[in-house]
C-alpha cells in the first residue's frame, strides 16, 4: 500500500515528465508479459521515449494539474502505461504502430502530441506524421528552393552576358572564327 506522502511524490513526478514531454501515448498493457514490457522499453529508450507504469488515479491526479491533457482523463480505464517522449512527438506513434503490429500489444488508448489530442483510431493517422526533423527539413528545402532558384537565374544570365561580351570583342577586333 502507498503511503499518502509517497503518493504525493509520484504524482509530482508524473506531473513533471507531462508537463515536459512533447507527445504523451496512453496504452492499454493487459495481456502484456514482464519480457513484452522489457521488449518495448528496448525499443523506446534509444529514441529517448520513457514508458512508465501508474496507478490511473495519480495519472489522473496529475493530467488535472496540467492544460492540454482533460481528453486524456476519459482513457484512465483498466491497465494504463504511458509512453512519454521529450524531443520526437511523432516517434512513439511510429514505434509503438511497429510494435503493436508485431506483437498484437499493447492497445493504443490516445494521444497529446504538441497539445494536439488524438484518439486511440487515430494511430495510423499520427504515425504518418513527418518527424520534427523531417518537417523542419522541409522548411528549410522550401526556403532554399528560390535562392537556388534565384542564383541559377544569375549564374545563367552571367555567362549569357560573357558570352555577348565576347561575341562583341571578337567583332570589334576583327578576329572571326
Amino acid at each position: 500500500m502507498l503511503t499518502r506522502q509517497r503518493k504525493a511524490e509520484i504524482v509530482e513526478e508524473l506531473r513533471r515528465k507531462l508537463q515536459n514531454a512533447c507527445g504523451v501515448y496512453l496504452v492499454d498493457f493487459v495481456g502484456m508479459t514482464v519480457e513484452d514490457s522489457r521488449a518495448l522499453r528496448r525499443e523506446l529508450r534509444p529514441k529517448g521515449i520513457e514508458y512508465k507504469i501508474a496507478k490511473n488515479t495519480l495519472i489522473r491526479r496529475a493530467l488535472r494539474e496540467l492544460k492540454g491533457y482533460e481528453q486524456l482523463e476519459a482513457h484512465l480505464v483498466g491497465q494504463t502505461g504511458l509512453v512519454l517522449s521529450y524531443t520526437d512527438a511523432v516517434a512513439p506513434a511510429r514505434l509503438l504502430r511497429d510494435f503493436i503490429k508485431r506483437t498484437e500489444k499493447p492497445r493504443f488508448k490516445g494521444a497529446v502530441v504538441e497539445g494536439q489530442y488524438f484518439s486511440g483510431a487515430q494511430l495510423e493517422q499520427l504515425a504518418a506524421l513527418p518527424s520534427r526533423e523531417e518537417l523542419m527539413a522541409g522548411i528549410v528545402a522550401s526556403l532554399q528552393a528560390p535562392a537556388a532558384g534565384i542564383a541559377g537565374a544569375t549564374a545563367a544570365l552571367l555567362r549569357e552576358l560573357l558570352v555577348l561580351i565576347e561575341e562583341v570583342a571578337r567583332k570589334q577586333s576583327g578576329v572571326s572564327e
